[in-house]
């Protein structure tokens, strides 16, 4: 909850709550077909996915827009630590991982494709004679970010429902990825996860 407090309002304050709505939403969906692709056995519930996804659109915006933030280092450094320590929680057991990691990613390429700002020249448009050229929206490496996430994003959506409704199981196509969401210790066991 701390983290939709912190991170949806700012997102929504900048973008708007249908964008970020779309965002909360499309990272839910995209965490739990992950989870369902690789945890057959077992039913996960929560929101943790869409908050993954928010913060993972808020990577993808700040390094889109990098050029825009004074503190970059900061807000970087701070963002990847946040998801770096709820990635390691998920190791743990009864934490789907897998909801976390599908939702960081759809928001990932979200944040590229919903929250691209336009150039400062852009904006000041209105200021300049009418005879003066007035650059493109956005910067050239926007268009190339918004293109191949799109292309991403919906390739391994359908790629996932596909593996999902044909009931393929993720975990025999990737022997390792269980130790993504669950690794065994001497206090607990995995079996299941």
């Amino acid at each position: 909850m701390l983290s939709l407090i912190f991170i949806g309002v700012r997102l929504e304050q900048q973008f708007g709550f249908v964008r970020i709505g779309i965002t909360y939403l499309l990272a839910g969906f995209g965490g739990s077909v992950l989870s369902s692709l690789f945890i057959r056995n077992s039913i996960s519930v929560g929101a943790s996915g869409a908050l993954f996804g928010l913060l993972g659109a808020m990577l993808s915006e700040l390094l889109t827009n990098w050029g825009l933030y004074t503190n970059k280092a900061a807000a970087l450094l701070t963002l990847v630590v946040i998801v770096a320590i709820n990635v390691a929680i998920g190791i743990l057991p009864h934490v789907d991982n897998f909801a976390h990691i599908g939702g960081f990613l759809t928001g990932f390429l979200l944040g590229f494709i919903l929250f691209p700002r336009p150039q400062l020249e852009w904006l000041a448009r209105q200021n300049l004679p009418a005879d003066v050229p007035v650059k493109s929206k956005y910067k050239a490496h926007q268009y190339v970010l918004w293109v191949a996430s799109l292309v991403l994003l919906v390739s391994g959506l359908t790629v996932a429902l596909v593996m999902l409704f044909r009931g393929e199981n993720g975990s025999e196509r990737c022997h390792w990825c269980h130790y993504l969401n669950c690794v065994s210790t001497s206090r607990w066991n995995c079996e299941g996860y």
